[in-house]
């Protein structure tokens, strides 16, 4: 059977240029398009793709949130992160959401057809500068939680609470609807709990949490 493929960008040239080539790939199949991540988590719910090759600057909805939601509900759906943007503040909330891949739009066309393939069967492909940014933010994180001194008690019963739910894997949402306040107050409990502990991002805040085994 032909892997199934959902595209995933708010520009018509580039999906039309993505549908031209893989139309020509014998085992690739593009079963549907969508302009933004909100019709993208409808159209996977509707079309039950394997592989989503999905943007990331969208309107309506980004690539990352659209991500996250198809992993929700689908995390046997494999999606490929298909952007120009290779930095810190790109690659990590796409890998952090699920992505199985993530390509710059510079990439080879023989390249691409070997992510879906390889995405389909559940092996990761990243961009090297993917695998930079990566790497860069495993190692400086690796750092900072060394030179954490911060302590449990230190936080108010509030930002415990925000921490935990943190170490859940939930977002600012979701920790804002549990709680019953703004998602502007969850995001100052979170700058305070990395003053205090020390720490750079939410990521090893939560790494450093179940390291302790502050919430076990």
């Amino acid at each position: 059977m032909p892997i199934k493929v959902l595209l995933v960008d708010d520009h018509p040239m580039v999906i039309k240029g993505l549908r031209l080539f893989l139309h020509t790939q014998d085992d690739i199949e593009v079963v549907g398009e969508a302009s933004n991540g909100a019709e993208a988590v409808a159209a996977v719910e509707r079309l039950c793709p394997d592989v989503v090759l999905m943007d990331l600057m969208m309107p309506v909805m980004d690539g990352v949130e659209a991500t996250r939601r198809i992993k929700q509900t689908h995390p046997e759906v494999k999606v490929i992160v298909l952007t120009s943007f290779s930095d810190q503040d790109h690659v990590l909330p796409a890998i952090r959401a699920g992505a199985q891949g993530y390509q710059l739009k510079e990439i080879d066309a023989d390249e691409l057809a070997r992510s879906v393939r390889a995405a389909a069967k559940g092996m990761t492909q990243l961009h090297p500068q993917a695998v930079n940014q990566l790497v860069t933010h495993v190692t400086a994180g690796s750092r900072q939680e060394e030179s954490a001194i911060g302590k449990l008690e230190e936080l108010t019963p509030r930002e415990r609470e925000v921490l935990e739910k943190i170490t859940a894997g939930k977002s600012n949402k979701e920790i804002a609807s549990e709680l019953f306040i703004t998602e502007k107050t969850v995001k100052t409990h979170v700058s305070s709990i990395l003053s205090k502990l020390g720490l750079h991002d939410r990521t090893q805040a939560a790494v450093y949490a179940m390291k302790k085994g502050w919430f076990n």
